[in-house]
């Protein structure tokens, strides 16, 4: 399958499990948010550290640009990774380490609403050229397009 139609299949399906959901060939799932910047990646934190996925770091590119006077909307990055499905792609290539741990970026668009945007795991295996591991790709695929949901509001946590 190549890369275009594996994306377009991904893109579908999450089309239809999200309320707004947008991937590209650049390789980012973006789902709008029906909380604040911080309150979303609040939400996120939460329900990974509840999966027992590690969170790596948090970042605020707004708060670093404020204080160095560049104003700069909300803007937040979550670092967070999951050893048991990221190694499997680092033993097929390990360049994937480049975009692994994954990563969620939250912010706020010049309208004031708030999105959440994450890399695709097919799209990282595809740029890897990682082709041995269609069930972590699948697996990482539901999983976060799950977690992304419940931080969004897309999804009611149960």
């Amino acid at each position: 399958m190549t890369r275009s139609i594996l994306l377009a299949v991904i893109f579908s399906i999450t089309s239809l499990t999200t309320s707004v959901a947008v991937a590209s060939d650049d390789g980012l799932i973006t789902k709008s948010s029906k909380f604040s910047v911080k309150e979303t990646l609040d939400r996120l934190e939460k329900v990974l550290k509840k999966k027992g996925i590690t969170i790596v770091t948090r970042w605020s590119h707004s708060d670093g640009a404020n204080k160095n006077n560049i104003p700069l909307r909300p803007t937040e990055l979550l670092l967070f990774g999951n050893p048991k499905l990221g190694s499997h792609m680092f033993t097929s290539h390990q360049t994937a380490g480049i975009d692994l741990p994954m990563k969620a970026l939250a912010w706020e668009d010049e309208k004031g609403k708030v999105w959440l945007t994450y890399n695709d795991p097919a799209y990282i295996a595809a740029r890897h050229h990682i082709t041995n591991r269609p069930k972590i790709v699948k697996k990482m695929t539901g999983a976060l397009n799950k977690l992304t949901g419940i931080a969004t509001g897309a999804i009611t946590p149960k």
